[in-house]
């Protein structure tokens, strides 16, 4: 991809690996609507604290597209064999002209999540320009905390932080739930659990005799905003109210912290996790979906 001064013009998509100098120049756009751009924001903030590789051995790729008065109309962060991670589009002629540039490069991208018109826009583009084919692996909505409104009455039981002795429990839970999903996991699941821990990410719920029930995550706060996630009940201890307990206690402490904004996502194939969700105080953003890319020969 391009690395030389990448933004010596603003005719089209502008690339580069920096994420120092993406973020110098997508910074303003990213924090102008922190709720829309959680993913991004979180991705980039966790690339900055762990470093390029946190991913994934490739090098990550970021992308601006600014019209001719050089504002920031959309961007784009990638760490290659996970989904391109798309911002909001204006129109379909962005999204064509992303795919014809990755296509042209030799990318070979696996999948894009977006809001949905973007996602489409993008998948049928990449179909066109790179001779894949395009499947939506799951719609999700986005959803923001309203006012906080705990279950009653509360399981039994009690909240507390992961710790470092937890991290063979949140290692094999995290492998659980991306089998769950049937989604390859972002990160390895060592990783995931080391940088979790190292920031209090992972609150567990424990039953009376003290037995982890289940797990609700939450990344750093940035621009104002957390977005709850990962959110685990292993089979056994469902449907007795302990994620939505601690994912309560996780709301509480994002408040706490200072966040603007609580955010999650889910699947709106899944009215169990969608009716907890509002119960709680959620209500609905926008629509977002992710597709997956036949990998190109």
């Amino acid at each position: 991809m391009p690395s030389s001064d990448p933004y010596a013009s603003y005719a089209t998509w502008q690339l580069t690996p920096d994420l120092e100098q993406f973020l110098g120049r997508a910074g303003e756009f990213l924090h102008s609507d922190p709720v829309t751009h959680t993913v991004l924001l979180s991705a980039c903030e966790t690339l900055r604290t762990y470093g390029l590789h946190v991913y994934g051995d490739d090098e990550p790729h970021f992308g601006i597209r600014a019209g001719g008065d050089g504002v920031v109309e959309g961007v784009f962060v990638w760490t290659p064999a996970h989904r391109l991670a798309l911002s909001p589009l204006a129109d379909k002629v962005a999204a064509d002209d992303l795919a014809a540039l990755l296509s042209d490069a030799g990318e070979k991208l696996t999948g894009v999540g977006a809001e949905r018109d973007t996602a489409e826009a993008f998948a049928r583009a990449w179909e066109r320009h790179a001779g894949a084919s395009a499947e939506v692996a799951f719609h999700d909505r986005l959803y923001r905390l309203g006012t906080l409104t705990p279950s009653v009455p509360a399981p039994q039981g009690t909240a507390r932080v992961a710790a470092e002795a937890d991290r063979e429990l949140l290692m094999r839970w995290h492998q659980e739930f991306g089998e769950a999903l049937g989604e390859p996991r972002s990160m390895s699941s060592g990783t995931w659990a080391d940088t979790r821990i190292a920031y209090g990410g992972i609150t567990l719920w424990e039953s009376p005799d003290g037995t982890p029930v289940a797990m609700s995550g939450r990344t750093r706060l940035v621009a104002g905003q957390v977005r709850v996630a990962p959110v685990y009940t292993p089979a056994a201890h469902r449907g007795r109210g302990y994620a939505g307990a601690a994912t309560v206690e996780v709301c509480r402490a994002a408040l706490a912290e200072g966040a603007d904004e609580v955010l999650l996502f889910a699947d709106t194939a899944n009215p169990t996790s969608t009716g907890l969700y509002q119960r709680i105080g959620f209500r609905p953003v926008r629509d977002f979906a992710q597709y997956s890319f036949s990998l190109t020969p």
